[in-house]
């Protein structure tokens, strides 16, 4: 077979290649098989990869490629802009501008609040506070901007806490500005641009005089340390413009001290005091009035045809009435001294409570007013409401009525006697300074009720007429007039001055043991530019100095260094 083989290829020209194959060249013998090691696949058959393969591989790429374009998509074009602010900010840091805050002046353009630049704290100017007494209760006090232990800002405003700087805050404030700093990775500064300039707070010039203001307060306090008030009050407001020249309240906490926070044991005894030395005492004292109601009780009663005023009423220190549950003892209701035959301008000069109680409340042959036409004119006056929305709005006070007696004495009936004690300021009549000095404006001008203004200028559009009858008021200055000449007023009776003056003393505790001390009036008697009013709080009874006596010193004061508010 093979020679066969052989002869077919002939003429091959490979045929020399070619030899015999011998069949154990063909077979190997399993004996002498080399030794592989088959777990690194030596002596295995390579086998093709699968197309199937391939298309699974390629569908993969292109998924993951997909994912990162659409990803490259949104980072790009979709946030792009949003990316490209928070890289910029990763490198930019914004830093506040300070404002500087508007400057508060009295009248007479002496500062009373201003800034002034610090080197413990380079971020923003401190406030500083005209260093005189009687102003914390006016000018107020502020909270600094916070930051916390990162040096971050979480509360960057100046936030007045008291006073004009709390009821001005949004005028003296300004507004920061914006300082862009760029820096490196380090963080040292490349460069820095204002994007936002700050806006300085606007000043506000008030109308008190601050050193008048200070005398006024000295004396209130120097009185109440020597005798022992708990504390005092005064006030002197422009009858025509309502602008307030001076308004002091005793004892008074320090703006300095409370603005700077760092003298942690005078705060302590300012918050712990008993005293009182956060509470404004002109706007939210409450005091019971006494006497000094006497003159709009007199409107009240010329105005009500209840009595003329020439018309006499004997006092022979008292009256009484039949007490319904105790025939045999009837209620006697004391006058302070026998007055003998009063007219309307004297009553109101000796101040005669026997006078007010028949007039007020009716007695024998003489009508009274009641109680409702009493509430009705004293609310007229401003009493028992609060003042219109303002730097000087406070508690509105009580007037009683039946309904305030039944509401706080449970549902008790009103009584001719309440009404008696009601008609002489007593009982449960409570009134502000602020409400007083108003009402006696109102006296003094013919009838305007003005809003009382802490700015220069006033608001002498802003008030209330009241309609009333120009001779009433006139008889009633009158009759302060003669209080001031021969009355109970007599110790404001000074060579260089003539005013009218009411003065009030209200009996207080469970054994009348203390007093309140008022004087309120108005000057000059002739062409009133000014109206007044003083209380000094909770003294004891036996005391013979109170409101006369402050308001003496302050005109002493003022004959001497401020003679121009006397002319």
């Amino acid at each position: 077979m093979f020679n066969k083989f052989k002869k077919k290829i002939k003429g091959n020209p490979y045929k020399n290649r070619i030899k015999d194959i011998d069949p154990d060249e063909i077979f190997l013998d399993s004996e002498n098989l080399p030794k592989f090691d088959v777990s690194q696949f030596e002596g295995r058959l390579e086998k093709p990869i699968s197309t199937g393969t391939f298309i699974f591989l390629g569908i993969g790429f292109l998924l993951i490629f997909a994912g990162f374009f659409l990803r490259a998509y949104n980072l790009q074009v979709i946030n792009g802009s949003d990316y490209l602010q928070k890289s910029e900010n990763n490198r930019l840091k914004n830093t506040l501008i300070f404002t500087n805050r508007g400057i508060i002046y009295d009248r007479n353009e002496n500062k009373l609040a201003w800034n002034v630049e610090s080197e413990s704290s380079p971020e923003f100017a401190l406030r500083k506070y005209l260093d005189i007494s009687g102003l914390s209760h006016v000018v107020g006090y502020l909270k600094y901007p916070s930051k916390d232990s990162s040096g971050f800002y979480y509360s960057d405003d100046f936030v007045g806490k008291d006073g004009v700087e709390k009821y001005y805050n949004d005028v003296l404030s300004g507004k920061n500005g914006l300082r862009i700093v760029e820096v490196d990775a380090k963080g040292a500064v490349q460069s820095e641009s204002v994007v936002r300039p700050p806006v300085d707070g606007q000043d506000v010039t008030l109308s008190i005089d601050s050193k008048l203001q200070a005398e006024f307060f000295d004396i209130i306090s120097n009185l109440a340390n020597q005798v022992g008030f708990t504390g005092g009050a005064g006030v002197m407001m422009d009858v025509n413009t309502g602008e307030v020249l001076a308004l002091t309240s005793y004892p008074e906490y320090n703006s300095q001290v409370l603005t700077d926070g760092t003298d942690v044991k005078t705060i302590n005894q300012l918050l712990s005091s008993k005293n009182n030395p956060f509470l404004d005492r002109i706007v939210n004292g409450l005091y019971t009035p006494g006497s000094i109601v006497k003159p709009y009780m007199s409107v009240a009663a010329l105005t009500e045809n209840i009595i003329d005023p020439n018309t006499k009423i004997l006092s022979t220190g008292s009256i009484s009435i039949p007490n319904v549950y105790d025939p045999l003892h009837p209620s006697v209701f004391k006058d302070w001294r026998a007055q003998g035959w009063v007219d309307m301008r004297h009553a109101i000069a000796v101040s005669s409570d026997v006078y007010f109680y028949e007039v007020g409340g009716g007695y024998e042959n003489q009508k009274g007013l009641g109680i409702n036409l009493i509430d009705k004119y004293m609310n007229l006056f401003g009493f028992g409401q609060d003042i219109p929305a303002g730097f000087f709005s406070g508690t509105a006070g009580v007037i009683p009525d039946p309904i305030w007696k039944a509401e706080n004495f449970n549902g008790e009936k009103w009584n001719i006697g309440d009404t008696y004690h009601t008609s002489i300021g007593q009982y449960g009549f409570q009134v502000t300074p602020i409400q007083i000095v108003r009402a006696v404006a109102s006296i003094a001008n013919n009838g305007k009720l003005l809003e009382p203004s802490i700015l220069l200028g006033g608001n002498p559009n802003n008030f209330t007429q009241l309609n009333l009858n120009p001779d009433y008021f006139k008889v009633v200055r009158e009759g302060m007039r003669l209080g001031v000449e021969e009355g109970v007023a007599v110790g404001l009776n000074t060579g260089y001055l003539s005013l009218g003056a009411k003065t009030g003393t209200a009996e207080l505790g469970s054994k009348k043991q203390f007093v309140n001390s008022w004087v309120t009036g108005f000057f000059p008697y002739d062409n009133p530019k000014y109206a007044f009013a003083v209380i000094m709080e909770k003294g004891p009874v036996a005391n013979t100095m109170g409101g006369v006596y402050v308001m003496r010193q302050l005109l002493d004061w003022m004959h001497v260094n401020t003679p121009e508010y006397l002319k």
